[in-house]
């Protein structure tokens, strides 16, 4: 909840920020810190915010993004067909009025619906060309996935070679491109095996079954995967050439079971919201009858030319919602409260539990958010607590199970006066709900800045994880992440239970990360709000990161992306002294900060193209010939214009390819901004102007008034 002196430019930054931590902790880290509800509530908020004032939405707000970064460890795969997400209903309410929004979109008709469970795991993308495996990507942000081809190939459920459909009324044959669409899962059963095997070996459990599967598919060693026993379910088509022509999606599903893939068999159709609002209250209740985790319900409309007719938002269908189950709520004891500091500094309360089994898992610890919240909720060491793991992850205490069970002499928790990491006094700055260490020299926010230095998100160093972070930090081999690249593999051997090969592959690992790209490196220094959309643009924007440091904050505030609110932070941290001695020590080092004749090259490109949409936003919808997504942006922003992911009143032009979003003609039409057809898009590069033939037929306001805005 935004407090009444944030503005909402300000809370829609911080917002995104969030939710871009998030998405990455999930995604691509599988390792998520906050529950779905409280994702969802985010997300919500952002959404609710841009729909208010939507001069505030910018092309890469993760309202319109799916999923989150791909790693460098994997090769990129660009999905012909994006992989969307999907909306949510919470609730039966939430379910209907989908339902009602569904029927307004088919013009009163009502569609038959489709349920399938909601499988907890990773979606995956599973290509052949001639009836023969070749690819395999995770759903990455929707549009670039990563190439786990040889970890699928080791799924007994995933044909390596497709049968010939059966049923003569559709395909006697292959066709010769067939992109199937499903979940990779690990069965409860497999889980509990794979923990024993953990357990006997003296290794640390692992937490669940989702991030088991996730963390499986992404081993680099493919037999390791095999040995991981992950399952398979189909349940969409992504790019078919040549294929069949579907009246149903349960027909689809047939035709894909018939090709040699497993679908669920508790997929159903019904001709009412009601009956389908029953049949996931029923499977709420069944949910953990079967042999692997769902966290909900999938509905669909039946009929592929509906579906056609409802189309997209910008990352989900609109014909498609995922009934999320609520979550589940156990009891037990609070033993301790005990509080963690991050990078940041940020002081973060948390239960120790007496252990309690819920949401298919051993819970111990949960997180209490913050001071206020512990404050608000009241909980004390010896209480019995409700303990909830929301969309079955990250388990919270939600409150004392009851205040008169308390024990005798019980007084409420006080947060610590000083850093539990270094005894320096904590401060929770005025307006602020987190509670900081503003010691620079923490050692807890040391591990964690270098923890986040090497993870996936920052310059990916296989096998430094927090454990060998703090063994080097407490015999003093590193004090900070530029410390890592003077590391020799003498040093690591020295280190108690480090051999020969583990000490040689972390050294090579790490001087391996010099080459990262500069936006990674952005990122990986840690700095609060720079997150992987500023580091990206800034990096793409000035080359270089000692021309980044020469700018001042208006110059990167005008950078599309960034904004005063990271360009001041990000300024100030480059001024500080410390950290200008930090950068020079990674100079030094040899790590990558950009290539300084990228600008002179990109100034002569610009100079050899003509600047025809200087100062002019163009929105594409659709597919166009000649162009995939990122090439029109490109040949719009090359030309001096933007490619906005929204349609405004200062839009010169709408451009509609092959299945456009409605969302964007319906906003084009209603604000009288031009539409052009996709053959008009070379000469609205070419010259900058819109093609007089959809001015005229298009009923707009007058040029004058249009320029005006």
């Amino acid at each position: 909840m935004s407090s009444g002196a944030t503005s909402p430019q300000q809370r829609v930054g911080e917002l995104r920020a969030q939710i871009a931590h998030h998405n990455e902790r999930y995604h691509t880290l599988d390792d998520p810190e906050i529950d779905d509800a409280a994702y969802d509530a985010l997300a919500r908020e952002l959404r609710a915010l841009e729909a208010e004032q939507p001069d505030l939405i910018v092309p890469d707000s993760p309202s319109g993004q799916v999923g989150g970064l791909t790693s460098t460890a994997f090769s990129p795969v660009e999905h012909r067909v994006p992989m969307t997400s999907l909306d949510n209903a919470m609730d039966r309410d939430e379910l209907r009025s989908w339902a009602d929004r569904v029927v307004r979109g088919l013009d009163g008709e009502t569609p038959t619906f489709v349920c399938e469970l909601k499988f907890d795991g990773l979606a995956m993308s599973i290509r052949y060309e001639n009836g023969q495996f070749v690819q395999a990507a995770t759903r990455g942000d929707g549009r670039v996935g990563e190439d786990v081809t040889d970890n699928v190939k080791t799924i007994a459920d995933v044909p390596h070679e497709l049968t010939a459909p059966g049923d003569g009324t559709l395909l006697s044959a292959v066709p010769p491109v067939v992109e199937v669409r499903g979940e990779v899962y690990m069965r409860t059963s497999a889980f509990d095996r794979l923990n024993a095997r953990a357990v006997e070996a003296g290794e640390r459990p692992f937490v669940n079954p989702r991030n088991s599967a996730a963390g499986s598919l992404r081993q680099k060693d493919a037999t390791k995967t095999a040995e991981r026993d992950l399952s398979f379910w189909a349940y969409q088509l992504g790019e078919v050439i040549d294929g069949p022509e579907f009246t149903s999606h349960v027909d689809t599903l047939n035709w894909v079971g018939q090709l040699g893939f497993p679908i669920n068999e508790h997929v159903k159709r019904f001709d009412t919201i009601d009956e389908v609002a029953t049949h996931c209250k029923q499977w709420q209740d069944e949910r953990h009858a079967l042999d692997y985790e769902i966290d909900g319900v999938v509905i669909k409309v039946d009929d592929p030319k509906q579906r056609d007719i409802l189309g997209f938002t910008a990352r989900a269908p609109r014909w498609a919602i995922a009934y999320k189950f609520p979550p589940e709520e156990r009891t037990t004891t609070l033993l301790d409260i005990q509080v963690s500091v991050g990078r940041t500094g940020r002081a973060t309360p948390f239960a120790v539990l007496d252990p309690v089994f819920v949401g298919g898992s051993t819970v111990g610890m949960a997180t209490l958010h913050n001071r206020e919240q512990v404050a608000v909720k009241d909980v004390r060491p010896g209480d019995l607590v409700i303990v909830r793991k929301a969309g079955d992850v990250i388990p919270e205490v939600v409150g004392p199970a009851s205040q008169n069970v308390r024990p005798k002499g019980s007084v409420a928790w006080e947060f610590p006066v000083d850093c539990p990491g270094c005894g320096v006094a904590l401060i929770l700055p005025e307006g602020a709900a987190d509670t900081r260490c503003f010691n620079p020299d923490c050692p807890a926010k040391r591990i964690q800045k270098i923890a986040y230095f090497a993870a996936r998100v920052g310059m990916d160093i296989e096998g430094l994880g927090e454990q060998m972070i703090e063994k080097l930090v407490g015999v003093g081999l590193i004090n900070d992440a530029a410390d890592l690249y003077s590391l020799t593999v003498e040093q690591l051997i020295a280190l108690d239970r480090v051999g020969a090969t583990s000490a040689t592959n972390l050294v090579d690992s790490i001087q391996g990360s010099k080459d990262r790209p500069l936006h990674k490196f952005i990122r990986s220094l840690g700095v609060r709000h720079v997150g992987p959309s500023a580091s990206q643009a800034l990096a793409d924007t000035f080359f270089t990161l000692r021309d980044i440091m020469s700018r001042s904050v208006e110059e990167m505030a005008a950078v599309d992306g960034v904004g005063e609110v990271i360009a001041t932070t990000f300024s100030q941290w480059l001024a500080a002294e410390t950290n200008r001695e930090l950068i020079d020590r990674f100079e030094a080092a040899g790590v990558n900060f950009g290539d300084p004749d990228a600008a002179a090259r990109a100034a002569e490109a610009k100079a050899a193209i003509p600047q025809t949409l200087e100062g002019k936003a163009v929105v594409v919808t659709g597919s166009l010939p000649g162009y995939n997504r990122e090439e029109a942006a490109l040949a719009i922003t090359s030309r001096g214009g933007k490619s906005p992911g929204s349609v405004s009143k200062k839009t010169l032009a709408l451009v509609i390819g092959e299945s456009p979003g409605a969302s964007k003609l319906t906003k084009a039409e209603a604000l009288g901004v031009p539409i052009v057809a996709a053959d008009g898009f070379e000469a609205l590069l070419a010259t900058g102007e819109v093609p007089r033939a959809a001015l005229e037929s298009h009923d707009s306001e007058p040029e004058s008034e249009r320029e005006s805005d």
